[in-house]
């Protein structure tokens, strides 16, 4: 592109769509890279109850439509590409998408987002959103009184396991090794839980439908016997940890050991000015929604405020 824009948004999750509304209506005329995942994790997500404003639910997918549509509404471009390298060495920054497009912009606002790991199963990628997910918070609702199992052994996985017992019938926590990594009091918690079973050495092997459509079983194999088993599941929770999208911008930013992008303490300006990060490839302790599409708003309101100091 010839021409310099005012503000270029990597990413099209809650947080790159709201940062594009709130951008567009201080006339900062965004255009956001969709990235290979357009909408996000949202759009592998069925039914989403937790977000304010819609008491009835909404599916996942639509949602981030009608975020598309209401920032598009304001002038926004939404354009089908990925970034796939930066140059944040001068302002106006550089970013070339996978197509060889060149954008030049005076603000950059990155709202990667981040990926859950996953145990690379054939049938985990097909049933997400129908049994399998990466999100207790966001889905432990839909598992009342049945059997969920949990794979992970960490603080996370204690606490979505935990989290779950609030639903579900039984919680197995799935454990690969014969200890867990958690925190000595997230353990305990485990422990004391009555509807939690913990199973050590355990590692999936594979999801199964039974030809209908959602989890209906697993096959667990004990790591130091090498035997399986299968067992009856009507959810697989993954709690291996997430990957933030941000391998992009390594050699730009501050990024703790994780990914994660650091930004100044309570905003989203990054050590380089002009850069704003949101959302998941900032969040590492919420990573919800709603949390993500607040940063979004903070991260454009900080650009337009970039820009006025900079006489734009």
């Amino acid at each position: 592109m010839s021409e310099v824009l005012k503000t270029l948004i990597l990413g099209s999750g809650p947080a790159g769509y709201t940062a594009a509304i709130y951008a567009a209506r201080a006339n900062l005329e965004p255009v956001v890279l969709a990235g290979n995942q357009p909408g996000g994790q949202l759009t592998i997500t069925s039914d989403v109850e937790n977000y304010p404003g819609f008491p009835e639910g909404i599916m996942g997918p639509e949602m981030m439509e009608q975020f598309k549509a209401q920032a598009e509404r304001f002038g926004t471009r939404v354009v089908f590409e990925l970034a796939d390298r930066v140059d944040f060495s001068t302002r106006p920054f550089h970013v070339w998408a996978t197509s060889g497009t060149e954008y030049v912009a005076e603000t950059v606002i990155i709202a990667t987002g981040a990926s859950a790991l996953y145990l690379g199963l054939e049938n985990e990628r097909k049933l997400q959103g129908r049994g399998v997910s990466a999100c207790a918070t966001c889905d432990g609702f839909f598992f009342r009184n049945q059997v969920v199992y949990v794979v992970g052994g960490g603080d996370s996985a204690c606490e979505e396991a935990n989290f779950l017992t609030k639903f579900a019938r039984e919680v197995h926590l799935l454990v690969r090794r014969d200890e867990m990594r958690a925190s000595k009091i997230m353990q305990q918690r485990v422990v004391d839980n009555p509807k939690i079973t913990v199973h050590w050495n355990t590692l999936v092997d594979d999801v199964h439908d039974v030809e209908k459509g959602v989890v209906t079983a697993l096959t667990l194999r004990d790591r130091v016997t090498n035997e399986t088993r299968r067992v009856d599941a009507d959810g697989l929770f993954l709690a291996i940890g997430h990957k933030p999208n941000t391998e992009l911008f390594r050699d730009w930013l501050k990024l703790d050991d994780v990914g994660y992008i650091l930004t100044k303490p309570d905003r989203t300006a990054t050590e380089i000015p002009g850069v704003f990060a949101c959302g998941d490839a900032q969040d590492s302790y919420y990573r919800q929604a709603v949390t993500a599409a607040g940063t979004g708003c903070m991260a454009a309101i900080e650009a337009e405020r970039f820009l006025e100091s900079q006489h734009h």
